[in-house]
């Protein structure tokens, strides 16, 4: 009986041969196998897993199933090995940025975040910034882009410290990293950041 055979009844059965020869975030992108179904995983609005209603609680655990998380054109999220792809929930964005540093200072800085799965990622044309408007209270709710199409919502304290280190350039209110602009809100509108 091969492993495939014996396995039959998880729909995640590639993944313990993966987390033994990957490092980092797996070439989804590349991949292309069979939709095996949806499984009862949802990734909470504050960036907890869980599995069956359960928190997964052991971050290894966590991080593995962040490397093979992908955001498909249909708007959904899928665990995908080279042998299988399974729909999950998410209720907002898959990751959290919970930790922020700036190098250097206003057009010239780099910010970068830390999310609650340890991927580092700077904010530049390719990781951008953007801010969306929070349903129900006016205020905002910043993203950034960590990996295709896989976005991290940064932390209520993380978006204070961005609004402070905001400036007024033209029209728009917003920050700069990496030589890019990230507009927040428009200058008139500064005082309704929130």
């Amino acid at each position: 009986m091969t492993q495939d055979q014996r396995d039959a009844s998880n729909p995640l059965r590639g993944l313990g041969e993966l987390a033994r020869s990957q490092k980092g975030p797996a070439p989804v992108h590349l991949w292309n196998p069979p939709f095996c179904g949806d499984i009862d995983m949802r990734i909470a609005a504050d960036g907890t897993w869980f599995y069956m209603n359960s928190p997964i609680g052991r971050k290894p655990l966590m991080q593995l199933f962040a490397s093979v998380l992908r955001h498909d054109d249909d708007g959904k999220y899928y665990l995908v090995t080279p042998v299988e792809k399974c729909g999950i929930r998410v209720d907002d964005a898959p990751f959290v940025a919970v930790r922020m540093t700036v190098d250097g200072k206003g057009r010239g800085q780099a910010i970068a975040f830390e999310t609650n799965t340890d991927e580092e990622v700077t904010v530049d044309a390719e990781h951008p910034l953007r801010f969306a408007d929070e349903a129900g209270t006016g205020g905002l709710k910043p993203y950034v882009l960590v990996r295709s199409r896989l976005e991290a919502l940064v932390i209520r304290a993380l978006f204070y410290d961005l609004v402070a280190l905001g400036q007024v350039e033209g029209e728009w209110f917003g920050v700069w990293s990496k030589g890019q602009f990230f507009p927040m809100k428009p200058a008139r509108d500064i005082g309704a950041i929130s």
